[in-house]
């Protein structure tokens, strides 16, 4: 197969997987890592070819005005982290949140992480693990799916015009899978971007996006 044939096909594979062309983009993927990836994936013979496409790929495009904006912001975000968070998934009904009322009011007026997300099949509420219990004890057994601890929560803090320049969770949420970290949780609310990671990621992630965000 012509190399021109395979760099066309190797461009249309990483504008398909965005988190590979953004790891390529910002310099933190492996393109050799990447180039067997794709070679693999488009059962390709040629990996010098789909090297030398790989490492072309993000060469030659003007850089567009969202992607502009994106990096703009991501200059003037900062990185705030949380540890021994824990995330409790319970079933859907009023009930479950006049349930919640008091214990979420405890839990801000004391200055204590609540986060409370209302889902299609139920809510999330997200505290720290000390508050656990707390949580429980406002709750019927029936209406506790699951818990999960061991949590930490990376949270990107960036300026209001955030909210003007979509693309951004994408970029971060593309940073962290390029590391094949796993996002437990991921919101994004005013000018704060929260991912809820695995506590054994928080290292690499913490490495990934600080890299990012110069």
């Amino acid at each position: 197969m012509p190399n021109e044939s395979v760099a066309e096909r190797v461009r249309e594979y990483l504008d398909a997987h965005p988190a590979l062309g953004d790891a390529i983009r910002m310099r933190i993927g492996n393109y050799s890592a990447i180039a067997r990836r794709v070679s693999a994936d488009l059962e390709l013979p040629s990996t010098d070819a789909v090297l030398a496409a790989c490492r072309r790929y993000p060469h030659g495009r003007a850089e567009t005005a969202r992607e502009a904006g994106i990096h703009r912001v991501m200059r003037k975000s900062r990185i705030e982290t949380r540890t021994k968070v824990a995330a409790l998934t319970l079933s859907q009904g009023a009930d479950v949140l006049q349930r919640l009322g008091d214990i979420v009011e405890e839990l801000l007026d004391e200055n204590l992480l609540c986060r409370v997300i209302q889902v299609s099949r139920g809510t999330v509420v997200i505290v720290d693990e000390d508050s656990v219990p707390r949580v429980l004890r406002a709750l019927r057994e029936s209406q506790l799916i699951s818990v999960r601890k061991n949590l930490v929560e990376v949270a990107v803090t960036s300026p209001e015009s955030i909210e003007e320049t979509p693309g951004l969770l994408r970029q971060l949420a593309g940073v962290l899978a390029s590391q094949e970290i796993n996002i437990v949780e991921a919101l994004s609310c005013y000018t704060d971007t929260i991912f809820l990671l695995q506590s054994d990621d928080l290292t690499p992630a913490l490495g990934a996006l600080t890299k990012t965000l110069k």
